[in-house]
């Protein structure tokens, strides 16, 4: 562990400059809203292909903290959100920048991201390695049952209708069919075009996704106003240590609330700085205060959204299952780096896995210096008109995809995706549950297929070993409890009026 942390530091100064690369450009895409870690993460995947393992990962990894934490920014200054995980934050961070205290409402969101990314971080460190070790015990149908569980789990939290996340993760399933089976080796669905032999690569997918749909809902939609507010005072962004002090209660609850939502899959940064604001607004002396330019309010949102990041690596790095969608990309990243993801991570590559663990310490360090020296200039990025972004992303989505394998094949996929992207967020059908499900139906099928092998076609073993039958059955309960609570809520609204009457 300490050569690692040797590597990343005084052993190779190189590292320690992609670590200045991918947080600054997380913070920067972060700040701008549009542009999300998910994109850029993704754009750079094939800019790491001539990169060793080791740093494409700690470039990647630099970027992932970079853009949670950035979103404060414009989200307290102009308004505007730079990443869904700040929404929150716009509720008093901006109120309080209007009031005349920009400075501090900066310097409260700094503060906290630094401390949710610390706390985060030492729950990855003590469970992550075992969690791995306890994971190395399942069998192939236990980790189907898992890897089940996961799915389910995703589709029933993501968005408020169950349905849309069902659709969702049903659909990126049904894209990982075309190609060679994973349990059989077998060629199915791929109408002829030997270019689908191999199935949809993830890259292309992804790009496609997260940026040019994007671009596609930009050039759909008007400019919208920037609201502004007024210069930052450098010297109010530093905070003394009676503000450390009297927010650190609120700080470590909320950042315990952040990294066990994102150890959950698919939930995100947004479901977490929900959560930890609410747990502090109803825990706070003042909670009218809350909305109109509370301290507690921008300090809970902020050391929530920032400790999802370490919540989310946990089940990535110990058992190849990616908390988020940006952890998906990153599993994507080891792929095609020639690392296998999942239990054996650990055991056949304990560098990689100890690297993105002290990469994420030392990127919010980083994090928090940036932030305190750039956050008014990083704020004025909001205001770059669309039509100067917008070209420079489609032709990095361009390159990227067609890098991939040299053919145009991939840049038309990309292209296909962007548009099911773009019709998926105009039909409110949430996105997280597609690249999820794309990612982790080859596990599920792979897994169950080496079971039945083993077993002679049997199923038996999904109910007659204990940590199957375990798993099995919370993905019952996942699915059926919305159902049930929803059928519940009916009932009630139909008795309600015979009940007045």
């Amino acid at each position: 562990m300490s050569d690692v942390l040797h590597e990343l530091t005084i052993g190779a100064p190189a590292n320690l400059l992609w670590v200045g690369i991918g947080t600054m450009l997380g913070i920067l895409v972060g700040a701008i809203p549009g542009l999300t870690g998910a994109m850029l993460i993704a754009l750079s995947l094939p800019l790491t292909y001539s990169m060793n393992p080791s740093e494409a990962m700690v470039l990647l990894v630099s970027m992932y903290v970079g853009s949670i934490s950035g979103g404060l920014i414009t989200a307290t200054l102009l308004r505007m959100p730079g990443t869904p995980a700040s929404v929150i934050t716009t509720l008093d961070g901006y109120p309080m920048a209007q009031s005349g205290k920009p400075g501090r409402a900066l310097g409260l969101g700094i503060m906290a991201s630094f401390v949710g990314g610390l706390i985060s971080w030492g729950f990855l460190i003590l469970l992550a390695e075992p969690i791995s070790h306890v994971s190395t015990k399942l069998g192939d149908f236990d980790y189907f049952a898992l890897v089940l569980v996961a799915l389910v789990l995703i589709a029933s939290v993501s968005g408020k209708a169950l349905s849309a996340g069902v659709f969702s993760g049903f659909l990126g399933i049904l894209v990982t069919i075309p190609g060679e089976s994973p349990a059989t080796g077998e060629t199915r669905w791929t109408l002829g075009l030997e270019q689908l032999n191999n199935g949809f690569d993830l890259l292309p997918v992804l790009i496609g996704l997260f940026a040019v749909s994007q671009v596609i809902h930009e050039v759909a939609s008007s400019e919208k106003k920037v609201e502004k507010v007024s210069q930052v005072a450098p010297e109010g962004v530093l905070l003394g240590a009676g503000d450390w002090f009297r927010h650190m209660a609120n700080m470590l609850r909320s950042s315990v609330i952040g990294t066990w939502v994102g150890i959950l899959p698919g939930i995100g940064a947004n479901v977490g700085s929900v959560m930890a604001y609410s747990a502090s607004k109803s825990l706070s002396k003042t909670p009218e205060a809350f909305g109109s330019g509370s301290e507690e309010g921008i300090v809970a949102s902020e050391a929530a959204n920032n400790a999802t990041i370490g919540g989310a690596l946990i089940p990535l790095v110990a058992m190849g299952i990616p908390g988020s969608v940006i952890d998906a990309i990153l599993l994507g990243a080891l792929v095609l780096h020639g690392l296998q993801p999942g239990v054996l991570l650990f055991h056949n590559n304990p560098d990689i896995v100890y690297t993105i663990i002290f990469t994420m310490l030392i990127a919010n360090v980083a994090m928090f210096g940036m932030m305190l020296w750039s956050a008014k200039w990083i704020a004025k990025l909001a205001t770059v008109p669309r039509v100067y972004l917008l070209p420079v992303v489609i032709v990095f989505c361009v390159v990227g995809s067609y890098a991939l394998n040299n053919r145009m094949f991939d840049v038309w996929v990309m292209m296909a995706f962007g548009i099911v992207g773009f019709l998926m967020e105009r039909g409110r059908i949430p996105l997280a549950p597609f690249v999820i499900g794309f990612v982790l139906a080859p596990i599920a099928e792979e897994k169950l297929g080496a079971g039945l092998q083993a077993t002679g076609g049997s199923y038996l073993p999904l109910v007659t070993r204990p940590v199957a039958l375990f798993f099995m059955t919370v993905s019952i309960v996942l699915v059926l409890w919305p159902i049930l609570k929803s059928l519940r809520q009916r009932r009630t609204t139909q008795e309600e009026p015979q009940i007045n009457e």
